[in-house]
Protein backbone atom coordinates (compact mmCIF):
# COMPACT_ATOMS: atom_id res chain seq x y z
CA UNK A 1 0.00 0.00 0.00
CA UNK A 2 1.31 3.42 -0.92
CA UNK A 3 1.95 5.57 2.08
CA UNK A 4 0.14 8.89 2.28
CA UNK A 5 2.36 11.74 1.13
CA UNK A 6 2.16 15.23 2.48
CA UNK A 7 3.03 17.78 -0.18
CA UNK A 8 6.47 19.10 0.72
CA UNK A 9 6.13 22.23 -1.36
CA UNK A 10 3.46 24.83 -1.87
CA UNK A 11 1.41 24.33 -4.99
CA UNK A 12 1.76 28.04 -5.75
CA UNK A 13 4.92 29.29 -7.45
CA UNK A 14 6.86 28.16 -10.47
CA UNK A 15 8.62 24.80 -10.48
CA UNK A 16 12.14 24.47 -11.84
CA UNK A 17 13.87 21.32 -13.06
CA UNK A 18 16.20 21.50 -10.06
CA UNK A 19 13.24 21.60 -7.66
CA UNK A 20 11.75 18.55 -9.36
CA UNK A 21 15.02 16.62 -9.19
CA UNK A 22 15.63 17.63 -5.57
CA UNK A 23 12.19 16.25 -4.69
CA UNK A 24 12.88 13.08 -6.70
CA UNK A 25 16.13 12.50 -4.81
CA UNK A 26 14.38 13.05 -1.47
CA UNK A 27 11.81 10.46 -2.48
CA UNK A 28 14.49 7.95 -3.51
CA UNK A 29 16.40 8.58 -0.28
CA UNK A 30 13.27 7.99 1.79
CA UNK A 31 11.57 5.10 -0.01
CA UNK A 32 13.88 3.71 -2.69
CA UNK A 33 14.09 3.86 -6.47
CA UNK A 34 10.88 1.89 -7.03
CA UNK A 35 8.90 4.58 -5.20
CA UNK A 36 9.82 7.21 -7.77
CA UNK A 37 6.89 7.60 -10.15
CA UNK A 38 5.48 10.69 -11.84
CA UNK A 39 2.29 10.38 -9.79
CA UNK A 40 4.12 10.02 -6.49
CA UNK A 41 6.45 12.88 -7.33
CA UNK A 42 3.47 15.06 -8.20
CA UNK A 43 2.05 14.32 -4.74
CA UNK A 44 5.34 15.27 -3.06
CA UNK A 45 5.48 18.51 -5.03
CA UNK A 46 1.80 19.24 -4.46
CA UNK A 47 1.20 19.42 -8.23
CA UNK A 48 -0.64 17.57 -10.93
CA UNK A 49 1.73 14.84 -12.20
CA UNK A 50 1.37 16.26 -15.72
CA UNK A 51 3.28 19.34 -14.54
CA UNK A 52 6.28 17.12 -13.81
CA UNK A 53 6.43 16.11 -17.48
CA UNK A 54 7.36 19.70 -18.33
CA UNK A 55 10.69 19.10 -16.57
CA UNK A 56 11.32 15.42 -17.36
CA UNK A 57 9.98 13.42 -20.30
CA UNK A 58 9.49 10.32 -18.20
CA UNK A 59 10.72 8.21 -15.30
CA UNK A 60 14.01 7.31 -17.01
CA UNK A 61 14.93 10.96 -17.40
CA UNK A 62 14.06 11.52 -13.76
CA UNK A 63 16.33 8.66 -12.69
CA UNK A 64 19.15 9.99 -14.86
CA UNK A 65 18.68 13.40 -13.27
CA UNK A 66 18.80 11.91 -9.78
CA UNK A 67 22.06 10.13 -10.64
CA UNK A 68 23.54 13.41 -11.89
CA UNK A 69 22.40 15.19 -8.74
CA UNK A 70 24.07 12.62 -6.51
CA UNK A 71 27.33 12.65 -8.46
CA UNK A 72 27.30 16.45 -8.41
CA UNK A 73 27.92 16.17 -4.66
CA UNK A 74 31.34 14.63 -5.32
CA UNK A 75 34.22 16.79 -4.18
CA UNK A 76 37.18 17.47 -6.45
CA UNK A 77 40.74 17.90 -5.20
CA UNK A 78 42.77 19.98 -7.67
CA UNK A 79 44.98 21.15 -4.79
CA UNK A 80 46.42 17.64 -4.38
CA UNK A 81 49.32 17.48 -6.82
CA UNK A 82 50.04 13.74 -6.48
CA UNK A 83 47.81 11.35 -8.38
CA UNK A 84 47.86 8.89 -5.46
CA UNK A 85 46.36 11.50 -3.16
CA UNK A 86 43.75 12.54 -5.70
CA UNK A 87 42.57 8.97 -6.30
CA UNK A 88 42.41 8.23 -2.58
CA UNK A 89 40.42 11.37 -1.83
CA UNK A 90 38.05 10.79 -4.74
CA UNK A 91 37.48 7.22 -3.56
CA UNK A 92 36.59 8.32 -0.05
CA UNK A 93 34.41 11.15 -1.41
CA UNK A 94 32.46 8.68 -3.56
CA UNK A 95 32.02 6.37 -0.58
CA UNK A 96 30.65 9.25 1.53
CA UNK A 97 28.19 10.25 -1.19
CA UNK A 98 27.00 6.66 -1.63
CA UNK A 99 26.51 6.19 2.12
CA UNK A 100 24.57 9.47 2.17
CA UNK A 101 22.28 8.21 -0.61
CA UNK A 102 22.33 4.39 -0.36
CA UNK A 103 19.03 3.98 -2.21
CA UNK A 104 20.49 5.81 -5.22
CA UNK A 105 23.56 3.58 -5.51
CA UNK A 106 21.89 1.18 -8.00
CA UNK A 107 21.37 4.16 -10.31
CA UNK A 108 25.09 4.92 -10.22
CA UNK A 109 26.19 1.32 -10.69
CA UNK A 110 23.76 -0.01 -13.29
CA UNK A 111 21.44 2.86 -14.19
CA UNK A 112 23.00 3.63 -17.57
CA UNK A 113 23.84 0.12 -18.77
CA UNK A 114 21.24 0.27 -21.51
CA UNK A 115 22.49 3.66 -22.78
CA UNK A 116 25.55 4.15 -25.02
CA UNK A 117 28.31 6.13 -23.33
CA UNK A 118 27.90 9.27 -25.46
CA UNK A 119 24.15 9.41 -24.83
CA UNK A 120 24.38 9.28 -21.04
CA UNK A 121 23.77 12.41 -18.96
CA UNK A 122 26.92 14.58 -18.89
CA UNK A 123 26.89 14.70 -15.10
CA UNK A 124 27.32 10.92 -14.91
CA UNK A 125 30.39 11.07 -17.19
CA UNK A 126 32.30 13.87 -15.43
CA UNK A 127 33.79 11.59 -12.72
CA UNK A 128 35.15 9.30 -15.45
CA UNK A 129 36.61 12.27 -17.36
CA UNK A 130 38.24 13.50 -14.15
CA UNK A 131 39.90 10.16 -13.41
CA UNK A 132 41.14 9.86 -17.00
CA UNK A 133 42.74 13.30 -16.73
CA UNK A 134 44.46 12.43 -13.45
CA UNK A 135 45.88 9.17 -14.80
CA UNK A 136 47.05 10.61 -18.12
CA UNK A 137 48.80 13.50 -16.34
CA UNK A 138 50.42 10.91 -14.05
CA UNK A 139 52.07 9.33 -17.09
CA UNK A 140 49.73 6.52 -18.10
CA UNK A 141 48.90 6.09 -21.77
CA UNK A 142 45.31 7.11 -22.59
CA UNK A 143 44.23 3.54 -23.40
CA UNK A 144 45.79 2.29 -20.13
CA UNK A 145 44.11 5.12 -18.23
CA UNK A 146 40.75 3.95 -19.56
CA UNK A 147 41.36 0.37 -18.41
CA UNK A 148 42.53 1.59 -15.00
CA UNK A 149 39.52 3.87 -14.59
CA UNK A 150 37.21 0.91 -15.20
CA UNK A 151 39.05 -1.14 -12.59
CA UNK A 152 39.05 1.81 -10.18
CA UNK A 153 35.31 2.41 -10.37
CA UNK A 154 34.60 -1.32 -10.44
CA UNK A 155 36.51 -1.67 -7.18
CA UNK A 156 34.84 1.38 -5.61
CA UNK A 157 31.28 0.41 -6.44
CA UNK A 158 31.96 -3.19 -5.42
CA UNK A 159 33.28 -1.95 -2.09
CA UNK A 160 30.26 0.30 -1.53
CA UNK A 161 27.79 -2.46 -2.38
CA UNK A 162 29.63 -4.76 0.02
CA UNK A 163 29.52 -2.17 2.77
CA UNK A 164 25.82 -1.51 2.29
CA UNK A 165 25.15 -5.23 2.68
CA UNK A 166 26.74 -5.33 6.12
CA UNK A 167 23.39 -5.05 7.90
CA UNK A 168 22.65 -6.10 11.46
CA UNK A 169 19.79 -8.57 11.90
CA UNK A 170 19.38 -8.12 15.67
CA UNK A 171 21.06 -5.02 17.18
CA UNK A 172 20.05 -6.05 20.72
CA UNK A 173 21.91 -9.37 20.53
CA UNK A 174 25.43 -9.56 21.99
CA UNK A 175 26.73 -12.61 20.13
CA UNK A 176 28.10 -11.80 16.66
CA UNK A 177 26.59 -14.91 15.05
CA UNK A 178 23.10 -13.96 16.20
CA UNK A 179 23.45 -10.24 15.53
CA UNK A 180 24.16 -11.00 11.87
CA UNK A 181 21.51 -13.72 11.62
CA UNK A 182 24.17 -16.25 10.58
CA UNK A 183 22.76 -18.90 12.90
CA UNK A 184 20.17 -19.52 10.19
CA UNK A 185 22.90 -20.89 7.89
CA UNK A 186 23.61 -24.64 8.24
CA UNK A 187 27.06 -25.10 9.80
CA UNK A 188 27.83 -27.98 7.44
CA UNK A 189 27.28 -25.80 4.35
CA UNK A 190 28.67 -22.46 5.59
CA UNK A 191 31.44 -23.21 8.12
CA UNK A 192 33.68 -20.30 7.04
CA UNK A 193 30.98 -17.63 7.10
CA UNK A 194 29.80 -18.72 10.54
CA UNK A 195 33.34 -18.86 11.88
CA UNK A 196 34.08 -15.34 10.59
CA UNK A 197 31.06 -13.76 12.33
CA UNK A 198 33.19 -11.60 14.71
CA UNK A 199 35.26 -10.24 11.80
CA UNK A 200 32.14 -9.61 9.72
CA UNK A 201 30.57 -7.73 12.61
CA UNK A 202 33.72 -5.67 13.07
CA UNK A 203 33.58 -4.45 9.45
CA UNK A 204 35.12 -0.99 9.03
CA UNK A 205 34.21 0.38 5.59
CA UNK A 206 36.73 3.22 5.60
CA UNK A 207 39.59 0.97 6.68
CA UNK A 208 38.65 -1.70 4.13
CA UNK A 209 38.59 0.95 1.40
CA UNK A 210 42.08 2.15 2.37
CA UNK A 211 43.45 -1.40 2.29
CA UNK A 212 41.97 -2.00 -1.14
CA UNK A 213 43.38 1.30 -2.41
CA UNK A 214 46.83 0.34 -1.09
CA UNK A 215 46.76 -2.80 -3.24
CA UNK A 216 45.38 -1.02 -6.30
CA UNK A 217 47.83 1.90 -6.16
CA UNK A 218 50.82 -0.37 -5.53
CA UNK A 219 49.94 -2.29 -8.68
CA UNK A 220 49.62 0.94 -10.67
CA UNK A 221 52.99 2.16 -9.39
CA UNK A 222 54.55 -1.06 -10.61
CA UNK A 223 52.88 -0.68 -14.01
CA UNK A 224 54.26 2.86 -14.37
CA UNK A 225 57.74 1.74 -13.30
CA UNK A 226 57.79 -1.08 -15.86
CA UNK A 227 56.67 1.28 -18.63
CA UNK A 228 59.24 3.92 -17.70
CA UNK A 229 61.98 1.27 -17.58
CA UNK A 230 61.09 0.08 -21.08
CA UNK A 231 61.66 3.60 -22.40
CA UNK A 232 65.17 3.90 -20.96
Amino acid sequence: MERATTPARESAGRLSRRMVLDAALELVDADGVDALTMRRLGQVLGRDPMVVYRHASGRKELLDGVAELVLDELETFPDDLHWHGQLRRIAHALRRVCLRHPNAVPLLVTGSLSTPLGLRPPGTLRPLEQILGILIRAGFLPADALHISRAFYGFLYGHVLNELQELIADPEENEALLRLGLQRLPLRDFPHLRHLAPELLDYDGEKQLEEGLDILLAGLDQQLAVRDKSYT
